[in-house]
């Protein structure tokens, strides 16, 4: 049971196995939301600034500049180049109230238009601190933000060409500004070792924050991705169990009239002589009637999520309702054992925890050499279901991270017997449905070789109510 890993991404937006080759759900709502062969760009899509974002943030950074330029030189006393810093200020305020003219609704910015708004306000910046200092200004700090901006919301090539364009501000600044306006009027005169480390200073921490604010932004993005990956494999399991209740309820209520209709039918065959067109017309009636009888009494076994009785089930049928559709290519065992004195366990009937111990069932019938063994053991606190088989186990390198969205290790299916292609949402997407049932989900290798997946929950949390009396 390892990792896959894609190198192009498969018709669904998930799968049910984290390991190499396991086979992707068939079921056709299984991301319909989300196309597969879009996943990145659906992703990407989701990241952006609206407008009215930047153009706010443009009049906050001006105010500012406005009040810190007036405040050193009025209140501090500093000398500084008024008529220009004011200028450029309040060229940036035309250019400002220009744009929101122009746009006045609330829109998401273009791609193109969002790295102009960023560039020119990195520009802007980078003129005012040029007036007043250059890099020794303490506000030169704020060239990072443009850049941060960029990283969290642009795509890698847009933000990376703002973060040049900062690091080539800032050698610019560091060479080329008026000196750094200081009192009595004498320039501050700084050493240039210390220039030089202020340069590497901004460049390092313009790099690092652009980094470290991209890394953040895409993880959020896949995370996001994953999770609503597994809210539609959430819904699709919901909506088919309501689909075995509604069946259920449809074969109570016509098995009724449908009697009746046997009954008649069988009653005309009687006064019919036989041979003749409508005796033979009754007869296939008859038969029909009791055919349509046999599919509601099958209709009838699946669980209906409203009743009572339905909604319940005992840890055996639980787990051989998870291990029979794979019973047929090869040995899967199921095995239920609990603490002496305990009293029986029945738990509720949850599609999470069907999908999910399902989803682990056949990662193992995948990399299985002969064998899976599915065991629940519960006491009068806990319940424990573990996934064995007899496997190669876990990849040492990813078991640590079992459970994260897209964690793979390999590019294609080898060591499975499907070899299909792999995205590393199966034990994620398995992994937070059985968590929202309140259990603790652990990878790990078996002592006796193999993988083994074991969840552990309260048994206040799965255990079903006691039945009604009379219902």
């Amino acid at each position: 049971m390892t990792m896959a890993t894609p190198t192009h991404t498969p018709a669904h937006p998930a799968q049910p196995s984290d390991r190499p080759g396991a086979e992707p759900w068939q079921g056709e709502d299984d991301g319909a939301d989300l196309p597969g062969g879009r996943l990145w760009e659906w992703a990407q899509a989701r990241r952006g600034l609206r407008l009215r974002t930047l153009l706010l943030l443009r009049w906050v950074s001006l105010a500012g500049q406005l009040f810190t330029v007036l405040w050193v030189q009025f209140v501090l006393g500093f000398d500084l180049p008024l008529a220009w810093c004011l200028g450029v200020i309040l060229v940036s305020a035309w250019a400002n109230l220009s744009v929101t003219l122009a746009w006045p609704g609330s829109r998401m910015a273009g791609e193109r238009e969002a790295v102009v708004q960023l560039a020119f306000d990195l520009v802007q910046l980078s003129v005012l601190l040029g007036l007043t200092g250059g890099l020794q200004n303490p506000f030169s700090l704020l060239m990072i933000a443009p850049v941060t901006v960029a990283a969290a919301t642009l795509r890698t090539r847009d933000a990376a060409g703002l973060c040049l364009l900062a690091i080539i501000a800032a050698v610019g600044l560091t060479f080329f500004s008026a000196p750094l306006p200081w009192r009595n009027g004498a320039p501050l005169v700084v050493p240039d070792l210390y220039r030089t480390g202020l340069l590497a200073a901004q460049v390092v921490g313009l790099m690092f924050t652009a980094a470290y604010a991209w890394q953040a932004s895409a993880e959020a993005a896949r995370m996001e991705l994953a999770l609503a990956a597994t809210q539609a494999v959430l819904a699709r399991e919901q909506r088919l169990s309501a689909l075995g209740g509604l069946a259920a309820a449809a074969a109570h209520e016509l098995g009724t009239p449908l009697a009746t209709i046997q009954v008649v039918a069988k009653e005309m065959a009687r006064g019919l002589p036989a041979g003749t067109p409508f005796h033979e017309d009754v007869h296939l009636l008859v038969t029909q009637a009791e055919r349509c009888r046999e599919i509601l009494r099958k209709l009838s076994r699946a669980p209906d999520t409203g009743d009572e009785h339905h909604s319940r089930m005992s840890l055996s049928q639980l787990l051989d309702e998870v291990c029979e559709p794979y019973r047929g290519e090869m040995l899967v065992s199921a095995e239920v054992t609990c603490a002496p004195g305990t009293p029986i366990l029945e738990v509720r009937r949850l599609p999470e925890v069907l999908h999910a111990l399902s989803a682990f069932v056949e990662n193992a019938v995948d990399f299985a050499e002969s064998s899976i063994e599915v065991t629940a053991h519960y006491d009068a606190e806990r319940l424990m279901i573990e996934v064995r088989d007899d496997g190669p186990g876990f990849s040492p390198d990813v078991i640590a991270r079992l459970g994260e969205p897209y964690v793979t290790t390999r590019s294609q299916g080898e060591g499975s017997r499907s070899n299909h292609f792999g995205m590393g949402l199966g034990f994620f997407i398995a992994k937070t449905l059985l968590e929202r049932t309140g259990a603790q989900v652990e990878f790990r290798n078996a002592r006796t070789g193999g993988a083994l997946v074991v969840a552990r929950w309260r048994r206040a949390s799965v255990e079903a109510q006691p039945a009604t009396e009379g219902a």
